[in-house]
Parts: C-alpha cells; structure tokens; sequence
C-alpha cells in the first residue's frame, strides 16, 4: 500500500503541474500534505515533518547555492568565464568540446559535492555553448553524468565513504575500484547517452539557456583582450575544488595523527562546503573586480542579480525535500525494508536491489544507500562477496531513475530550464544508465579480484 500511495502521489503532482499548471513550488507541498495523509501519518506530526523536510534541505545547500551563484555571475560578468570558455574551445577545438567538458567535470566531481560542482560549472557550459552555438543540454548532459557518477562511486563523496564504513570495507580499494567503474560509466552516460537523447528527445536539445542557473552565465560580450587572464580566472573558478581536496588531504592525514587537535578541526572547518564557498566568493570579488578596478556597486549588482535569477529553483529544492521527508517519516523506507528479508540473491545484485527500490520510493539517494547497508549486511554472513564492490553496488543502486521526489530532478530541470517531460527522458533515464552500468562493470569486475 504505502508503494501505492508513492505512485499515486507522484500522478497528482504530474496532474497539477503539467494540466492545472500549477506553480510547481506549490504543487509539490499540496502533494506532500496529501501524501502524508493517506500514509496515516499523525496530525500533528504532519506540518513538522513538512517544514524540517524543507528546512533541513535549504539548510544543507542554500548557502552552497546562493555563494555558488554569485560566484559563478561574478566570473561571467567580469568576463573571466569568457575567457575560460574560449580558451578550451582554442585548446580542445570545437570537435572535441564535450571529451574536453567531460574530463573536466569529472575531475573537478571528485573534489567537490555534486551541487557543488554544478553551480560552478554551469556559467562556463552556458558560455562555451554560447561561443559555438550549441545547445546548453549538448554539453550539461555529460556535465551532470560525470558530476553524478563521482558523486556516487568515488570517496571521499559521502555516500561512498559512509557505505564503506557502514561495510567495513577498506576506502581505498574503494576508490580504485570505483574510478575503473566511474571512467566507462561516465562515458556512457555522458557522450554516448546524450547523443542518443539527442534523437528521442529533440525539443530539449533546441535549448540555448533559459534555466535559472544559465542565467548566471549569461553575462555581456567582450573583446578578448578586456577579459580577465585565463590563469586567473580558472583560478578563481578553481579555487573551491584546491580548497576542498587540499582539506581532504590533510583529513586523510588526521587519522595517522589521532583526532582531537585543533588544527585538524580547524581545516576541516575551511573544507566544510559552505565556508569554501564564502572564501571563494571574497577571492572573487578581489579578482574579479577590485584588482580589475569595477566599483563594487557593480560588482555587488551582479551578486544581487545573480540571487534574484535562483529564487525560486532554492524554493522548488527545498520542497522536494520536504517530500522527501515525508516519505521517509511516512515509512516508505522500512516497508521496502520488510518486502526484501529473507532474500536470497546473490548479496551484489540484491544490495543494488534494495537501493533502488528504496530511492525510487523515497528519493534520497543517500538514505537508500544507508538503509540498503543495515539490511544486507546480516545477509553478507559467511559469504565471501568483496566489501568494496559491495560498496559499489549499493552507491549505483542508490542512483537509479531520480525523479519527483529526488531535489536532485528539481536542481536539473530548473537549472536547464526543461519541462517535466524533458527533465524525465533526459535526467531521470541518464541517472538509470549510471546506475545500470554501474552494476554492470561491479559484476564483471567481481569475475577478476
């Protein structure tokens, strides 16, 4: 029954999003009070779970986000983004931009959360596909595949990490084994999908921007020469990614020195996603426009614009949240839990089972992936399965088919500016890809090691 429910909600919000046309912000808290009245939940317990669901959402990415915009409109407006754009495009040739993308996206998912990642990349997508007439989805689409496959298989992302804990599986083969996993995935997920989403689902390809974190990126056009120096300005883009691996480093570190110092606690506070961000914003606005002589009236212009254009996406996450929540306090979660005791599959498939059952039917990724670990692990006695792809299997589990109830989807479709149906056969079926392929190459390299 409570499976039911899930699905019956989610046709009532595709109902008074896509036929009443309500505002989708709204359309998501009405769904989530109907919802968790015809999961029995109490009364009272109802608006609480609602308001933390969407508190506890906006609480961990606002800051991230909002920073994360002015940042990238900091960069744009000053031409630094420009600059960046061009010399990839110089660099890699038109061709060969999306490999170029790609690598990029992939190299900088590692170090950053995926939010993250996205709020810093997304100005530079917007102005590279402006440069070459592209559509923004050509190049998003590999984009969020490599942010989202490193989110999901590699440390020190938490997912990963916390499985690994929660398994006592050894880190570090995790994340070798998971970059052998992540590399092929990736490329499938990204260039190789897009290009066939590209023929199935044409209207969201004719995009040129029009989402609310494209809007950042878009800035006026300058002469080459009034831009900011590449260096600089891929610096400054950078300068999240330096900050949070050099603070992964040194919290690998920690444990050769024992916990309980200071200076420890101290980076891990600087590497913390929102005081990155912060730090990074007041090197912006030093590089940007100080050292490029702006008045800071217009630099804090731009901070301000670039707020104004998100508004709403923050609004629309943070009611996916509280969905997500109810779904959870609902007993979603515990009910796919009592379906799958007693199972006797093979321990790799049934952990991605599980994950998938459970992120399907409540939405978080990382509670999925959580719950999986406490169910299997009784079922892992006495067998000789390999803990890290036991890791594996249950992050790419966790992945599949992301929608309403995932903020994740919310993040895409307002960021790229899709409808329902666009964000459904582009984002939903790429984050099933990952998770397919994921458990495919787990499963062949569990024939080797």
């Amino acid at each position: 029954m409570p499976l039911l429910i899930v699905a019956l909600g989610v046709v009532i919000l595709l109902i008074l999003i896509m036929k009443f046309k309500l505002n989708t912000f709204i359309s998501l808290i009405v769904v989530s009070f109907i919802i968790a009245l015809l999961l029995g939940m109490p009364l009272s317990d109802i608006v609480g779970s609602i308001e933390s669901g969407l508190g506890g959402t906006l609480a961990g990415i606002a800051l991230v986000f909002g920073l994360g915009a002015m940042l990238g409109k900091l960069i744009a407006d000053a031409g630094g983004a420009q600059r960046i754009a061009m010399t990839l495009i110089d660099k890699f040739g038109e061709k060969n931009i999306q490999w170029a993308i790609v690598v990029a996206s992939f190299i900088i998912g590692v170090a950053l959360f995926f939010e993250v990642g996205l709020v810093l990349l997304i100005p530079i997508i917007f102005q590279i596909a402006k440069q070459v007439k592209m559509p923004i989805l050509y190049l998003g689409l590999p984009m969020v595949a490599a942010l989202s496959v490193t989110h999901g298989f590699l440390p020190p992302h938490p997912g990963p990490t916390v499985i690994a804990q929660e398994f006592g599986a050894n880190v570090g083969l995790v994340l070798l084994y998971g970059f052998i996993v992540a590399i092929p995935t990736t490329i499938i997920a990204g260039p190789i999908f897009t290009k066939v989403a590209k023929k199935y689902i044409p209207s969201a390809f004719e995009k040129m921007g029009g989402g609310s974190m494209t809007e950042i990126g878009d800035a006026k056009q300058f002469k080459l020469e009034e831009t900011p120096g590449f260096g600089i300005s891929a610096f400054t883009a950078l300068f999240p990614v330096i900050l949070m691996a050099a603070a992964t480093v040194v919290s690998l570190l920690e444990e050769s020195f024992g916990g309980g110092n200071w200076f420890f606690d101290f980076i891990a506070m600087i590497g913390a996603p929102s005081t990155v961000m912060l730090l990074s914003i007041l090197l912006a606005v030093y590089t940007m426009g100080i050292a490029r002589k702006i008045p800071m009236k217009d630099v804090m212009k731009s901070a301000e614009n670039s707020i104004k254009a998100i508004g709403m996406m923050l609004l629309i996450i943070g009611a996916g949240g509280a969905l997500k929540q109810v779904l959870l306090d609902g007993g979603v979660g515990d009910y796919v839990a009592h379906i799958f005791e007693g199972s006797t599959i093979s321990p790799l498939i049934l952990a991605w089972l599980i994950a998938a059952v459970l992120r399907v039917a409540q939405g978080s990724a990382t509670v999925a992936a959580l719950t999986t670990a406490g169910l299997v692990i009784p079922l892992m006695q006495g067998s000789d399965v390999n803990l890290a792809l036991m890791v594996l299997a249950t992050g790419a589990g966790s992945i599949i088919a992301s929608h309403v109830n995932d903020t994740g989807f919310w993040i895409i479709k307002e960021s790229f500016g899709l409808t329902i149906k666009e964000t459904f056969a582009t984002w939903t079926v790429l984050e099933t890809v990952i998770s397919i392929s994921g458990l495919a190459f787990v499963l062949l390299l569990s024939m080797i090691v």
